[in-house]
């Protein structure tokens, strides 16, 4: 079972397992870096869980993984999943023959977007606002870390 630590307003933390469906199969990965980021209706996070490191999406209260088609690829590794709060869009970072991109998955389109491609250094954290309209991550240049805005064309803000 996937279990989520949430605290309340009485100060204490309450458990959530959520398995990954109805046999009891858990959303558990041996992956070393399980960061789910929790919305009201979903959990986005990265596993191995098939071999290969992908991004998945668990819809809460169907208890049910959501597919996500043209999102991951066999060739790459994704990581760092952030999600906006209605679920349409996801950004993420994937390497690529020892490249990372930041890309952005619309799920009503199904298509994804690198918002990554044209900038030179490294690129790593990606989050997206809660509306969606605005996405964020860190940019290595001249040996610092620095954030970058951009909006879902990858243009700066």
């Amino acid at each position: 079972m996937c279990s989520v630590c949430l605290t309340s307003c009485a100060t204490y933390p309450r458990y959530l397992n959520f398995p990954f469906d109805a046999s009891g199969r858990s959303l558990n990965s041996t992956r070393s870096e399980l960061t789910p980021q929790i919305t009201a209706k979903y959990i986005v996070f990265a596993s191995d869980r098939n071999g290969s490191q992908d991004i998945y999406l668990y819809d809460i209260r169907s208890r049910s993984l959501v597919n996500l088609p043209g999102l991951n690829a066999l060739n790459e590794i994704a990581s760092d999943p952030s999600i906006s709060e209605d679920g349409r869009y996801l950004v993420y970072s994937a390497s690529v023959q020892g490249r990372v991109n930041i890309y952005l998955y619309d799920r009503d389109t199904q298509q994804r977007r690198n918002l990554s491609s044209q900038i030179p250094g490294e690129v790593r954290n990606p989050t997206i606002s809660a509306n969606g309209e605005v996405i964020a991550f860190e940019i290595g240049t001249n040996g610092q870390w620095d954030i970058y805005l951009c909006d879902r064309q990858g243009n700066p803000i």
